[in-house]
């Protein structure tokens, strides 16, 4: 009997089930909220940018307010090169002249209405289907010339001077998506060449947007083993800009912009492929994510737990309870011990715990407590998450005027030792605790002064 290859499988429906539910979060989110994706004309040309706009329809959809930002640099220089007009470039910018300025207009022109009419497909069939989406441009941007920079004079590449935000606001407003590309409009009626990457970045902050995407020719950032930097923080990004300044000039210049907009309100700037198809997809509605998120925002800070943890504590502790690495825990004990327990969460799902149990002590001996309980999702176990969390409750401890630190442990003593604990013995303990140490479990014993 021949299969039907087009049927889906139960597996991978059940796997589709799976990641639609737990996508529900995130588009409960997102609502409402307002988005600025900045593609260059490397993307628009590629083969996977059908795709990107049948994902921004179905953002639009979801009742994301969207800005699109193009550029057209690849699209400029075809129309130079077959006019064959010079227009050179200096530390990175082109120095737009008045002949080549029609090569501009154009290409951006060209772009704009390729966007409007692949958003207005509406063929059956396709992802498009039934959508219906009003699409706005217009003189949203003035502009203001570059100027004369190192004895260089840039003619007419200008630079954002304002953004007519409650134009943008009001079409926004409307349901319609609004298309801006790299050129701008001075008082006097002239048109400068613009980054687009700068327009992108002044009208995430100058409308608070809470995202603003940069779909590039990588994944996002690397580090030195290869792996991809799933966070950082735009004080981070220093070093990154420095090592792309000469290599790669569009990740420096999404870099730049993305601290840029970070230090200015932009509460997460995203750097994503716009070759992977489905990129914006993983990123916004999947915990990791597909790419590099920049934030100064924090997002993950450590904060007491509540009842409402709990069956994320379970999530978290069980498979380190079953390894004999962690005590068991029932339900019910953690439910009683609930108020004792910091974690560190990220959209619903416990990344992190530790607990901090003050010990019953004698007049004669030092107000001391345990830490316990300490444990990291095994996705994050190569993070600070653990650190963050050791401090939080060390810090904690402070405020109780505790002044001793014990910890127990069968597997972790090493982790323990480089944060400043050091080895004792289970007659170090209060008294109170060395009644109750389990020597069947022979743990090592641990103590550290705050």
């Amino acid at each position: 009997m021949q299969t039907d290859l087009t049927e889906p499988t139960q597996s991978t429906t059940q796997n589709y089930v799976h990641w639609f539910r737990h996508s529900a979060p995130y588009i409960n989110a997102h609502r409402g909220k307002t988005f600025v994706l900045m593609f260059g004309g490397e993307a628009v040309q590629h083969e996977n940018f059908q795709h990107i706009i049948h994902d921004i329809a179905l953002l639009h959809s979801l009742g994301i307010r969207l800005i699109l930002v193009h550029g057209a640099r690849p699209q400029i220089n075809a129309n130079l090169k077959s006019k064959h007009i010079a227009s050179p470039i200096h530390i990175n910018r082109r120095i737009t002249t008045r002949e080549s300025l029609s090569c501009v207009m154009d290409a951006v022109g060209s772009i704009r209405l390729q966007i409007e009419a692949l958003l207005s497909m509406g063929l059956a069939n396709s992802p498009m289907f039934g959508a219906r989406i009003d699409v706005v441009s217009g003189n949203f941007i003035t502009a203001k010339p570059y100027g004369i920079r190192d004895g260089i004079d840039y003619q007419l590449t200008g630079e954002v001077r304002t953004i007519d935000t409650e134009a943008i606001q009001r079409h926004l407003n409307n349901h319609n998506i609004v298309v801006l590309g790299p050129t701008g409009y001075s008082t006097t009626g002239e048109v400068f060449n613009l980054l687009a990457e700068e327009v992108a970045t002044q009208t995430a902050i100058r409308l608070q947007a809470e995202k603003l995407i940069f779909l590039g020719n990588q994944q996002g950032l690397l580090d030195e083993f290869g792996h991809l930097l799933r966070e950082i923080t735009p004080h981070q990004l220093d070093q990154h800009i420095t090592k792309f300044q000469d290599s790669n000039f569009e990740i420096a210049l999404h870099l730049h912009n993305a601290k840029t907009a970070s230090l200015n309100g932009v509460h997460r700037v995203h750097l994503l492929p716009y070759a992977y198809d489905g990129a914006l997809i993983e990123e916004l509605f999947t915990r990791d994510g597909h790419g590099t998120m920049i934030t100064d925002a924090h997002y993950e800070d450590v904060r007491m737990a509540n009842i409402g943890d709990v069956g994320g504590l379970m999530n978290l502790l069980r498979p380190l309870e079953e390894e004999g690495i962690l005590v068991y825990r029932s339900r019910e004990r953690l439910e009683n011990e609930i108020e004792q327990f910091a974690v560190i969460e990220r959209d619903g799902t416990i990344l992190a715990c530790a607990a901090l149990y003050p010990i019953p002590t004698t007049d004669s001996e030092i107000k001391s407590a345990e830490i316990a309980c300490v444990a990291v999702h095994p996705s994050y176990r190569k993070s600070n998450r653990g650190t963050q969390i050791l401090h939080f409750l060390e810090e904690k401890a402070q405020q109780l005027q505790i002044q001793q630190l014990f910890v127990l442990t069968t597997r972790t003593a090493h982790w323990f030792i480089e944060h400043g604990f050091t080895p004792a013995t289970v007659d170090d303990l209060p008294e109170t605790r060395q009644a109750l140490y389990n020597y069947q479990r022979n743990s090592m014993v641990f103590k550290k002064m705050i």
